[in-house]
């Protein structure tokens, strides 16, 4: 696989979807995908498409994270530290989205609830460029990660009824978390912004995220 070549035509599709923000391109253009699904499936990891990644999970279709990270990036606290700053990303999964979002902010906290995921994750990451700026943590997620809070950005890969009220708490003033809201029958992408003791909420396009779930396993 080339995987240089079928990168960048991955990340023109997703300027051609309309993701403009550079930082969130290079970041798309820099992870290699396919080593964070099976072999066998490793040919379609950079097609727009979810992938399972076991324990009926998945890994999200390029386009909806390049989405999310890129409503992250837009926050007017984002523009102007020039990052994502300190993050808590909820749902580890396969380890792509830490990944990306190393390459993003200052620091990564994610939190996965399934150890296996959880382990499978730590081995995918053992050799990306940013390790160092990602710590994975096994545990509710639903709970956020309160030792290293606040944190400016939170990122959510499973969806809820509504946001965790731990999440809102652990958002620093100023920050902004992104997350898939059940709104009704389906969900929908759902970006807070921290105003002092005021979240402000947007709604934007549907969206299709494993459900939030509580516990360990």
């Amino acid at each position: 696989m080339d995987s240089s070549a079928v990168r960048s035509r991955m990340v023109q599709r997703l300027r051609a979807d309309g993701v403009v923000d550079e930082s969130v391109l290079a970041a798309f253009g820099d992870v290699l995908r396919h080593r964070f699904v099976d072999s066998a499936l490793a040919t379609q990891a950079y097609e727009d498409t979810s992938l399972p990644i076991g324990l009926g999970q998945t890994i999200s279709k390029p386009s909806v994270v390049a989405r999310m990270l890129a409503l992250a990036a837009a926050s007017a606290a984002s523009q102007a530290r020039g990052s994502l700053g300190q993050v808590l990303e909820i749902g580890t999964g396969c380890g792509y989205q830490a990944a990306l979002l190393a390459r993003l902010g200052r620091h990564v906290v994610s939190i996965e609830r399934l150890q296996p995921l959880h382990e499978r994750a730590r081995a995918h990451l053992a050799d990306d460029a940013a390790r160092t700026r990602v710590r994975l943590v096994w545990g509710d997620g639903r709970f956020g990660h309160p030792p290293q809070a606040p944190y400016d950005t939170i990122v959510a890969a499973a969806g809820g009824e509504d946001i965790p009220a731990a999440w809102l708490e652990q958002l620093a003033d100023g920050g902004r978390l992104v997350a898939p809201v059940h709104q009704g029958p389906a969900q929908a992408l759902v970006v807070v912004d921290r105003d002092g003791e005021r979240y402000l909420r947007q709604r934007f396009e549907t969206v299709l995220f494993v459900p939030l779930k509580s516990g360990v396993a």
